[in-house]
C-alpha cells in the first residue's frame, strides 16, 4: 500500500497522505515522494488542479520522529533531510496548478509545511494547528518560516515559532493561517476546485509565480516576463477572446 495516492478525476487531482494509522506521519522517502508526485502533475495538462489531503481522521502530524535516530543522526544527515523536505514542499508551491490542502484533525510541524505550501487551506471546524520544534530544539526551515510569516504575519509567527503550542481552527482562520473553516471543508474543496478547473491555466500558473514570489522575496523578473508574454502568444488566449466574443464557455487547452 502506498504511502502517498493520487487519482485524477475530471481534471481534479487528490493527493492524499496515506499512513492513518500514525496519523500520516511523513518520512524522508515520502518528502522526495511529493516533489516526482507534484513535478509530474504540474506537467500533466489532463490536471487543472489538485487537492492534498490525508487518510484516516487527520492530514499530517508531522515527519515520523521515529526514523530521526537515522535520518537526522547528525549535521551531516539533518542537513540533506532538509533539503528533501524543502524539495516535497517547493514542488507543492510551484506546481503550475491551483493546490487546496484539506485539514483533519491533525496538522502540526511539517504537516504545517505541507499545508502552507498550498494556495488554500480547507480546515474541519476540529481540526488542530502546531509547530512544536521548540519542543524539539528544531530550527523550523528558511522555507517553511517565509511561508508562515506571508501567511500569518510577524507577531504570530513569533508566537507559533517561540511556543510550540497548538492552535484551533477558529484561530486558524482568525490569524490567516487557513482561509475556509467548515463541517464539510472537502466538499467544499472539491467544488473550489471544480471551477478553478474550468479557468485559464495559463494564467493560474503566472499569477501563482508572481504571487508567491513577491511575497516569499524570490522574485525573478525573466521568469514572470517569460509567462506573461507565454500568454499572450497562446492558444488559450485566442480561445478566450474568441469564446467572449461568440457569448460561451472557453475551452482551455493550457497552451
Amino acid at each position: 500500500m502506498s504511502d502517498i495516492l493520487v487519482k485524477n478525476e475530471n481534471g481534479v487531482a487528490t493527493v492524499t497522505i496515506n499512513r492513518p494509522q500514525i496519523r500520516n506521519t511523513v518520512t524522508y522517502d515520502m518528502w522526495n515522494g511529493f516533489a516526482e508526485i507534484f513535478d509530474a502533475l504540474s506537467a500533466d495538462k489532463s490536471v487543472r488542479s489538485v487537492i492534498l489531503t490525508g487518510a484516516g481522521g487527520d492530514f499530517s502530524a508531522g515527519a515520523d520522529i521515529s526514523e530521526f535516530g537515522k535520518t537526522r543522526e547528525n549535521l551531516e544527515k539533518a542537513k540533506e533531510y532538509e533539503v528533501a523536505v524543502d524539495k516535497g514542499c517547493a514542488a507543492i508551491m510551484h506546481c503550475a496548478k491551483p493546490v487546496i490542502a484539506v485539514n483533519f484533525g491533525y496538522t502540526l510541524g511539517g504537516g504545517a509545511h505541507l499545508a502552507m505550501s498550498a494556495d488554500f487551506r480547507y480546515a474541519h471546524t476540529e481540526a488542530k494547528f502546531g509547530i512544536p520544534a521548540a519542543n524539539l530544539s528544531i530550527v523550523y526551515g528558511v522555507q517553511a518560516t517565509r511561508k508562515l510569516l506571508a501567511l500569518v504575519g510577524l507577531t504570530e509567527a513569533k508566537r507559533i515559532l517561540y511556543s510550540a503550542q497548538r492552535f484551533n481552527a477558529e484561530h486558524a482562520h482568525r490569524i490567516g493561517f487557513v482561509d475556509h473553516v467548515s463541517e464539510a471543508p472537502m466538499a467544499a474543496a472539491v467544488e473550489f476546485a471544480g471551477a478553478l478547473a474550468a479557468k485559464a491555466p495559463l494564467t493560474q500558473g503566472g499569477a501563482k509565480y508572481i504571487l508567491n514570489s513577491v511575497a516569499l522575496q524570490e522574485f525573478d523578473t525573466h521568469k514572470a516576463d517569460a509567462l506573461i508574454d507565454g500568454a499572450a502568444a497562446s492558444f488559450d488566449y485566442s480561445e478566450g477572446r474568441n469564446a467572449f466574443a461568440e457569448k460561451r464557455s472557453p475551452a482551455f487547452r493550457g497552451e
